[in-house]
């Protein structure tokens, strides 16, 4: 089997077993969390540990939404190897089996029902349209400045409403580190680099 071959077959459901596997092992979504706690004072939000639970678990679904958009976006545009071609960014048809079989590969790691894996879907191609026409969201940031991005504005209002522009700042650090790992992942995935994606610090 050919690179590109095994690109458009096996890439897939790696690049979701490893997203996946990357979120909980950096542990993205509590850091931010438990981080704005102690940074803004705000102890309420982990006072009942049930409704912190919860609290993490949407969150947790944000943050499989930004590194999805993210990791589609860098597979649709990365040159891909293409046998003794030069390499090319893949094609709208395989594009869309690849987006098929990653969400297909999705649905049976987080043993999703069939609403809940069209919910998802139906919010990933919501985030996807907004990343569209919102082309300032790839700039680069001051450590101050919210980004315009779904995962921030809806992350920001589920974490603390009445703080807003303080819960959409914090929830811009945690969307870099984010992007970095669908970046790193998403590479090393289609180009056959190492296993373990590294931290970057911010």
């Amino acid at each position: 089997m050919t690179r590109e071959q095994q690109i458009k077959t096996e890439a897939p459901a790696e690049l979701a077993q490893r997203l996946t596997e990357g979120l909980q092992r950096e542990r993205i979504v509590p850091r931010f969390v438990d981080s704005y706690v102690v940074e803004h004072g705000r102890h309420a939000l982990q006072v009942h540990a049930s409704l912190y639970r919860d609290l993490l678990e949407l969150l947790r679904r944000e943050a499989l939404l930004a590194v999805t958009a993210r990791a589609l976006e860098i597979t649709y545009a990365e040159p891909l190897p293409a046998g003794r071609a030069k390499p090319r960014p893949i094609s709208r048809k395989d594009g869309a089996a690849f987006r098929r079989k990653f969400l297909a590969a999705l649905t049976r790691q987080q043993k999703w029902s069939a609403g809940d894996a069209l919910d998802f879907q139906t919010d990933l191609q919501m985030y996807e349209d907004l990343l569209a026409r919102n082309s300032s969201a790839r700039r680069s940031r001051k450590p101050f400045e919210a980004a315009s991005h779904p995962f921030v504005d809806r992350c920001a209002f589920v974490l603390d409403s009445s703080f807003l522009e303080k819960a959409r700042v914090a929830a811009s650090r945690a969307l870099n580190e984010l992007e970095n790992l669908a970046g790193h992942v998403t590479g090393s995935v289609l180009h056959g680099g190492e296993r373990a994606p590294a931290r970057q610090k911010l």
